[in-house]
């Protein structure tokens, strides 16, 4: 359960709303960890409206419940050794990266009783390939095999999840955004051995930030979800973004 600090205050939800939290810059993956799986449960109570947080993570290695000792090139000491973390985490694929230049999103949502995981994930990379375009990328699609939005065969945005007794979501997406890919050296990114990862930025032949980026997204998810976002109220672990409401 998340500490009193740590609380984050939800608007009250009109019908058909959800709610925006956008932390402000890196927060460290154990206390966002921590953070989805305490709205998690007030979502399962029925205690708060479906939500989306979008954020950065400092450098860190997470290993999903797919992960193989094989998919880790560099050992846990020598991550650490240059800035980065590493945790073994409950949602489902392998091994990948999260760091500054990256935006991360994690939808807390109520699939309802009869879910379709797939279609969620169709939709999770609905949200980025239209914000992508948005932002002058255009072209990227999905991977017949694998989840993601791809460039070819280069990952721009990985997606994995978790959903909850069959019902609510964890874990989410990460968009290459300025990321420095050197990161990925130290991993096979997803266990796939003969794809890539890209950025927006190399692809784009210019900088595209986070801080473009998470309007984008944010508007798109509104879209293909049907569901307004309202800002959330924010606190300790989550103050307000500079220009956010």
């Amino acid at each position: 359960m998340a500490s009193a600090d740590r609380q984050v205050t939800l608007p009250s939800s009109r019908a058909g709303s959800g709610s925006l939290l956008t932390p402000t810059g890196p927060v460290p993956y154990g206390e966002a960890y921590e953070l989805m799986h305490d709205l998690a449960a007030r979502r399962a109570r029925g205690e708060i409206a479906d939500t989306l947080i979008l954020l950065e993570h400092p450098p860190v290695y997470t290993a999903g419940r797919r992960w193989k000792p094989e998919h880790l090139v560099w050992a846990e000491a020598r991550m650490e050794e240059a800035g980065a973390e590493l945790h073994f985490i409950d949602r489902g694929g392998s091994v990948t990266f999260h760091g500054p230049g990256q935006l991360v999103g994690y939808p807390i949502l109520d699939l309802g009783p009869r879910p379709d995981v797939l279609a969620y994930v169709h939709r999770l990379e609905e949200v980025v390939i239209r914000a992508c375009a948005d932002a002058g990328v255009d072209g990227l699609g999905r991977n017949p095999a694998n989840s993601g939005v791809w460039a070819g065969d280069r990952k721009v945005c990985a997606v994995g999840v978790r959903v909850q007794r069959m019902r609510w979501t964890l874990h989410g997406f990460a968009v290459n955004c300025t990321t420095d890919l050197s990161w990925y050296d130290a991993i096979v990114p997803c266990g796939l051995t003969d794809e890539g990862v890209t950025s927006l930025s190399r692809l784009a032949g210019s900088e595209i930030t986070v801080s473009k980026m998470i309007p984008l997204v944010a508007s798109r998810f509104e879209e293909v979800f049907d569901m307004p976002l309202l800002p959330a109220v924010r606190g300790g672990l989550v103050g307000a973004r500079p220009g956010s409401s």
